[in-house]
């Protein structure tokens, strides 16, 4: 790959496709929420694109995917930027893709969406709802990602205590990918074929489209759950999902952070840890009553209408990563880390976690699925002190007490959450990204060897 390139010659390849390089653009639309981790920040603030595109359609993001190919310039996909790893950061610059105007949604039928890839979560949704449908599982950032970047970059949140994780079968149908290469080519993928490119980080393929499955939906009760002590809130969690209570979201926040959930004053006090649920509007009579046997009481219990009426947030903005983000608007000394306990899942271990970090680490925990069975996630808030300090608690955290942890502070796929090259999305980039243009720096499976002779035959759907 050359790191130089004739950008004016490439503009005028792409017609009347619009395109920015002025500096502040550049700036906006080359970095997401990485400054999460301070050893992220110091990595990728200053590292900017070259070159933002933004097609309106399909036809364009060909257009670009052949330019780019004919350009030998590096490639790096945008949807809402709300990921926390630098997944949309261009590396090496170059060109930037904006997807998120290829936002129809094209089909909704009975179990099943299809969609474009740069749709808002929130409009796909809310389409959904207008069907009596919705979406089986959403980030916290529900309200500005997109659906193409959730697949491409997510694993699950919002909703995975029901339906399990993103790659679990079934809820993903379909994807269409465009391949970056002088005349691309349209792949289909289905069934097992999706994790070639789910949870890739947009280095193998441009996702163009994919196919959800969808529920029943429910006017989710948004409500918490007050304990006084947090081994009780989450032996709590714990009982509802073992008696298969129907929830949306079960996740439990413990007191200190409190004085970070502004909204709530007196629904989240700082002397009560909280189970923030959004709960089935036939199941909340037993839910509250097996709080108060407890020895917990309900905080508040409303409608999304009510939540915003009200002037609160949704439940869902109160778990998963939005902690992360509701501490650091308060305190910018925080960063995170993200932690898959042993199954089975045992609650005195967060509580000689607790008395071993003290002060130095804040906890939540969430319920969900994996493989159809019951798996709890932290999503813990670390008070930061340095690089090796952050790898020492790490280290501990596996050796000594069995848990994995999702490395939040590194930008390559393997050495975050997948802990190995992944042999299949290597051999699909080989086939969608032959010349290793796409998010460069992002994969270790990549090498420059594999760089595919232009001689190479290929297959696929001509687009």
């Amino acid at each position: 790959m050359t790191q130089t390139w004739d950008k004016e010659a490439f503009k005028a390849e792409l017609g009347g496709i619009r395109c920015h390089d002025d500096e502040k653009y550049l700036e906006a639309r080359s970095g997401d929420y990485f400054w999460y981790s301070p050893i992220l920040n110091e990595q990728l603030k200053d590292l900017r694109g070259e070159l933002v595109v933004i097609p309106q359609n399909r036809e364009e993001v060909i257009l670009v995917a052949a330019a780019v190919a004919r350009h030998k310039v590096p490639l790096t996909l945008r949807g809402g930027g709300t990921g926390n790893y630098g997944q949309c950061v261009p590396l090496e610059g170059g060109v930037i893709m904006d997807l998120t105007r290829l936002a129809d949604v094209i089909e909704i039928t009975e179990g099943h969406v299809r969609v474009e890839a740069g749709a808002r979560i929130s409009r796909l949704d809310d389409a959904a709802r207008e069907t009596g449908q919705e979406l089986l599982m959403y980030p916290s950032t529900r309200q500005m990602a997109t659906i193409g970047g959730f697949v491409a970059g997510g694993s699950g949140g919002i909703g995975s205590l029901r339906h399990g994780m993103l790659r679990d079968p079934g809820n993903v149908s379909y994807v269409k990918v465009v391949t970056v290469e002088p005349e691309p080519q349209i792949i289909t993928l289905e069934g097992d074929d999706i994790q070639k490119v789910q949870h890739a980080y947009g280095t193998n393929g441009i996702v163009i489209e994919l196919g959800l499955a969808l529920t029943p939906s429910t006017d989710w009760i948004h409500t918490a759950a007050l304990f006084d002590g947090y081994d009780a809130a989450l032996r709590f969690a714990c009982w509802a999902q073992e008696e298969g209570l129907d929830c949306y979201l079960l996740t439990a926040v413990e007191r200190r952070f409190a004085a970070y959930y502004t909204k709530f004053r007196d629904h989240f006090p700082e002397d009560r840890d909280a189970i923030f649920a959004m709960v089935a509007p036939g199941e909340m009579t037993r839910f509250q009553a097996e709080a108060e046997r407890r020895g917990g009481r309900i905080s508040f219990a409303m409608t999304k209408p009510e939540i915003r009426e009200a002037g609160l947030q949704p439940a869902y903005e109160c778990g998963w990563n939005h902690t992360t983000l509701q501490a650091l608007k308060v305190d910018k000394g925080w960063t995170y880390l993200q932690v898959a306990y042993p199954r089975p899942f045992d609650p005195d271990l967060v509580t000689r976690q607790m008395d071993r970090y003290g002060d130095a680490m804040f906890w939540h925990h969430e319920m969900a699925r994996m493989e159809g069975e019951i798996q709890i996630f932290a999503l813990p808030l670390l008070r930061f002190r340095s690089k090796e300090e952050t790898y020492r608690v790490i280290a501990e955290l596996e050796e000594t007490d069995g848990c994995t942890i999702f490395d939040p502070h590194v930008v390559t796929i393997e050495d975050g959450g997948m802990k190995e090259i992944d042999d299949t999305q290597i051999a699909f980039k080989k086939q969608a990204d032959p010349y290793g243009l796409m998010n460069p720096g992002k994969t270790r499976g990549w090498t420059d060897d594999m760089v595919r002779n232009d001689s190479t035959s290929h297959q696929g759907e001509t687009a």
